[in-house]
């Protein structure tokens, strides 16, 4: 629970192909666990209130480590059309108590501490959007007030997706400095995974 936030869901995407990584990513190993479920575990430590993993591909394979308390998931059919059909899909799962929304993909690992950071800055600041950086560069996860969820709902993969919606709102978005270069992580490639599981 984090003070000044009522009830706060975290759309966790894990339903894309994982072309360029060859494998499904939600099931790579990543720190004893596969990938998913150490995102899911991370989030709900961190302080988020409940999980929507959203699922595509191979999701009978996937669906038994995105279980258990404080997880809802979600299959996405349309998985093929882009993440932004993964986030809509989640958008319509969410609790209808959600204050605050934290956005995050399966193929970028954020230990609790970072989660907890962004939920505090963006308890803290008020802003429509919180943001974390590191050395002035963007990062993730980004975080959203409730007042943005019907706007969200109606992006579109030819619209940029969630960016439509950061940069309808650029003047309200806090940027929290982060020290940690974790933020920036992002999964794509057998080397990217291979550099950063051995980090």
């Amino acid at each position: 629970m984090i003070p000044g936030l009522v009830f706060v869901s975290a759309i966790l995407t894990a339903a894309g192909e994982s072309t360029r990584m060859t494998r499904p990513k939600p099931l790579l190993p990543w720190r004893g666990s596969t990938l998913i479920r150490y995102q899911i575990d991370s989030l709900l430590q961190g302080g988020v209130d409940e999980v929507v993993a959203v699922l595509g591909h191979v999701h009978e394979q996937v669906a038994p480590h995105a279980a258990g308390p404080g997880v809802r998931r979600v299959l996405n059919p349309g998985y093929r059309t882009g993440r932004t059909s993964s986030i809509k899909a989640g958008l319509a799962a969410l609790d209808p108590k959600t204050d605050t929304l934290l956005l995050l993909g399966v193929d970028q690992p954020r230990p609790p501490e970072i989660i907890r950071a962004a939920l505090k800055a963006h308890a803290c600041g008020g802003a429509a959007i919180t943001a974390p950086r590191h050395r002035g560069r963007g990062g993730h996860p980004v975080v959203f007030a409730a007042a943005l969820l019907p706007e969200l709902a109606h992006i579109s993969e030819g619209r940029q997706g969630v960016r439509e919606v950061y940069e309808a709102h650029r003047d309200e978005v806090q940027r929290v400095e982060m020290d940690d270069p974790v933020v920036h992580l992002d999964l794509n490639t057998p080397e990217d995974y291979e550099a950063a599981a051995g980090r």
